[in-house]
């Protein structure tokens, strides 16, 4: 069900996570939100970080807006993106390296290289007991940030199966790997049910593994159905929703962790056999390699498609001239209608700092208003391009205030 985006022609987004400001130092640690919102530091600093990041999107002009990830702890490489649920969720203990002969065959480097220091770097509970769900709290924060904004707020979290990847069993009440994968569902299910009851109607999840999966085992292999039959799991009940599914090739401190970077071997998967309503891509990093997969489906395209036309891995602040650029070239194959204009990925999980998120993000906005304007369509309102707000104003500079909702030159 189409509800953020549902009257909405090139609707722009990012992906989630947003750097924080600097003043924001504080993390949750494992703590349940209810306990850290007693600390009167905390409190005044998380809502005042959730302000900040809801107010630089409306100011970059996104038509849908995220909370930032900011419940998320800012360690190693964003390694609490996948931490904040294992760490609250019932069944697991401890922090350890991940053996060699358990690590998912992709994400093995050498010695010399960033992503093997990321990789040893992090460490992961073992699975010592029944995987139980408890609370985290995305009700709560869900409604913090959207209290801020009228403009809809897009709540993400990670996918239970990817967490999974980083998972080993220390107990006899599970035999594989499939089972604790399919608990992980259930539990997310129960609190992605709960966030939909406190009003959300906008939920992404982030990165299943059928992408990765499909291209080392090949698209029918048994491991992938059933992780296709976990995923649908895990979103069951959510038909009121407008269910987004991000996918990308890796964020970690804005590293890409797959050469194999093809979605040919997964394109019917997340087009036909996922349950969702929107499906996002990685294409501006990767020179919109694929992007003529979508040709065959183009009269017929059941998900909106998530364009990522920014990367989260430059630290070129891009122009809105060349957003505009990759949004005509993915017109070719995907109609207007089903077209929205994202980032590949988040620009936080130690990445690039506020200033070079926000002009991104506020390119996409722009970026987005040219192609409607060539398409005959309205245009958002983008106070960031607005002359007469800019920071500094140059004598002599034209000045004139753009009018919210008219093209603005």
């Amino acid at each position: 069900m189409f509800t953020a985006t549902a009257d909405l022609i090139l609707p722009s987004t990012t992906t989630g996570s947003f750097p924080r400001p600097r003043w924001f130092d504080t993390s949750m640690l494992g703590r349940p939100l209810d306990t850290c919102m007693l600390d009167v530091h905390f409190r005044e600093k998380f809502q005042d970080a959730l302000a900040v990041v809801i107010s630089d999107q409306e100011r970059a002009g996104l038509d849908v807006l995220t909370h930032g990830d900011f419940h998320v702890d800012e360690d190693l490489a964003g390694r609490a993106w996948h931490h904040y649920p294992l760490q609250r969720w019932g069944g697991f203990e401890g922090d350890y390296l991940q053996p060699e002969e358990t690590t998912a065959p992709w994400l093995h480097y050498p010695p010399g290289t960033l992503l093997n220091e990321i990789y040893t770097g992090w460490r992961w509970p073992h699975v010592v007991d029944k995987i139980e769900h408890k609370p985290l709290d995305y009700p709560k924060l869900w409604r913090i940030a959207q209290a801020k904004t009228r403009k809809p707020v897009k709540f993400g979290t990670c996918c239970s199966q990817v967490m999974a990847l980083f998972l080993d069993i220390h107990t006899p009440k599970y035999k594989d790997k499939r089972q604790v994968i399919w608990d992980m569902a259930e539990a997310m299910n129960k609190e992605l049910l709960a966030l939909r009851d406190a009003g959300c109607r906008c939920i992404q999840i982030e990165e299943p593994t059928f992408h990765f999966m499909a291209n080392t085992y090949g698209k029918d292999h048994e491991e992938v159905k059933f992780m296709i039959d976990a995923f649908n799991r895990e979103v069951q009940g959510l038909d009121d929703v407008e269910l987004w599914i991000h996918t990308c090739w890796g964020n970690p401190n804005m590293q890409r962790v797959m050469e194999d970077t093809s979605y040919a071997n997964s394109i019917e998967i997340y087009l036909e056999r996922c349950r969702g309503d929107v499906w996002t891509v990685e294409m501006k990093d990767r020179n919109q390699k694929d992007l003529e997969l979508f040709a065959p489906f183009k009269n017929d395209l059941k998900k909106k498609i998530g364009l990522g036309a920014v990367s989260h891995r430059t630290l070129q602040a891009d122009r809105p001239e060349d957003v505009a650029t990759e949004i005509r070239k993915a017109l070719k194959y995907i109609p207007a209608e089903r077209l929205i204009v994202s980032s590949d990925c988040g620009f936080g999980r130690q990445g690039c700092n506020r200033d070079i998120a926000f002009y991104k993000a506020s390119a996409i906005a722009q970026g987005c208003n040219i192609v409607r304007r060539e398409l005959g369509l309205a245009v958002t309102y983008v106070p960031a391009a607005d002359p007469a707000l800019q920071i500094d104003v140059v004598p002599g500079r034209r000045a004139t205030p753009a009018v919210r909702g008219a093209a603005q030159d």
